[in-house]
């Protein structure tokens, strides 16, 4: 959809094809057809594009989907709703005004609206900054929205700058840091001041510059993205942010002791995937009254039962022999029919393992693969 479409999407016929377009029932065809007599094809396929943007939205951002714009590739780029709100949450606390450098169509933008931040983006796409202004206004939230470059930009005026850099060249989506839009070098000058940025979950730690403190935030057990905050707003070196059913929960390098190898326990912990890539293991592992299996693997085992966000426990139930017969032999004695296989620090296949396995029976198990001591274990385990 180029600008001069979305601009007549946003007229008072556009909006009664795109509520036409929204309530339509009937085959793909059927509902063209329909729409067609009232409007172009060029207008039905981006009224169509819309209802179908928005229906994928809703994972991401909720009941606000159903009210905004979306590009794929916007859609695609913004940031889930539940980890906006945390950072708008920050954000406010750290200032009155953010300028968000690279808006999209305006997810962060709206979080940071509702946080109370006077709020001000930017883009260099003229179609997503115009949308980002739709949907603020769609949401009936303020800020201002404009097309410019965030490298040419002066953002003192402001208390906080954030920045997502685009994570794609000529090539496709890139993991160098050089390849981002806006660059790494200014991302580098940004975080001099009162800034956050947006990175992917895989940044190295050796790419954090010194002072800066880089959060890792999972939702529902999913890592969604990295974020840098810089010297003046840092709380920590290392941050996990987990969000779940039962709301939020950070922890940090100062909540990290260390903890010492040992043995297999009565109970096993998986950390989150943010607390692993923000390196907190250990502080799982003294918050559980336990210790890593090993030091290089992210598991943990505990003699106690706790109930941790940071962490999926689970009781062990036996240790079968490390090989595949005899696993087999004993899953099989056990009338295990359905097995989820977890791994860790193991060369293992679990789709092609549990096909040789050649499971029969009606009950279900978990087994996990990993190494103590340098040595593969086999442990069947149970969810609590």
């Amino acid at each position: 959809m180029d600008l001069a479409t979305f601009r007549w999407l946003l007229t008072d016929d556009g909006q009664a094809l795109l509520a036409a377009a929204t309530a339509a029932e009937g085959s793909a065809l059927q509902v063209q057809a329909a729409l067609r007599e009232t409007a172009s094809a060029e207008h039905v396929t981006a009224a169509l594009g819309q209802v179908e943007l928005r229906a994928h939205a809703t994972a991401k951002l909720g009941d606000d989907a159903a009210r905004m714009y979306f590009t794929r590739e916007g859609l695609e780029q913004a940031t889930r709703a539940s980890v906006a709100n945390h950072r708008a949450a920050r954000l406010a606390v750290a200032g009155p005004s953010v300028i968000d450098l690279t808006c999209g169509i305006g997810g962060d933008l709206v979080a940071f609206a509702r946080a109370g931040l006077t709020t001000a983006g930017i883009d260099l796409d003229p179609l997503r900054a115009e949308m980002a202004r739709a949907n603020l206004a769609a949401l009936g939230l303020g800020g201002a929205v404009s097309v410019a470059d965030a490298t040419r930009l002066d953002v003192s005026p402001f208390g906080t700058a954030y920045a997502d850099p685009a994570r794609r060249s000529a090539r496709g989506r890139s993991f160098r840091a050089d390849d981002w839009t806006p660059p790494w070098t200014f991302v580098e000058s940004l975080l001099t001041g009162r800034a956050c940025v947006k990175v992917a979950p895989g940044i190295p730690h050796s790419l954090v510059p010194d002072g800066a403190e880089a959060e890792w935030v999972s939702d529902h057990g999913e890592v969604k993205e990295a974020a840098l905050w810089s010297p003046r707003l840092a709380t920590a070196v290392r941050r996990a942010t987990v969000i779940g059913r039962g709301g939020l929960a950070t922890l940090t390098d100062e909540d990290d002791p260390g903890a010492e190898v040992g043995p297999v326990g009565a109970f096993l912990y998986e950390p989150d995937g943010a607390v692993i890539r923000a390196g907190l293991v250990t502080a799982v592992a003294a918050g559980v009254g336990g210790h890593l299996l090993d030091r290089r693997i992210a598991y943990v085992a505990s003699d106690e039962s706790f109930r941790t966000p940071f962490a999926r426990g689970y009781r062990v139930v036996d240790r079968l022999p490390f090989r595949e017969r005899y696993l087999k032999t004993a899953l099989r004695e056990r009338g295990i029919g359905a097995l989820t296989i977890k791994k860790r620090g193991v060369d293992v296949s679990p789709e092609q393992l549990r096909s040789r396995l050649a499971l029969r029976g009606d009950d279900e198990a978990t087994l996990v693969l990993t190494r103590v001591a340098d040595e593969g274990v086999a442990l069947l385990v149970q969810p609590f």
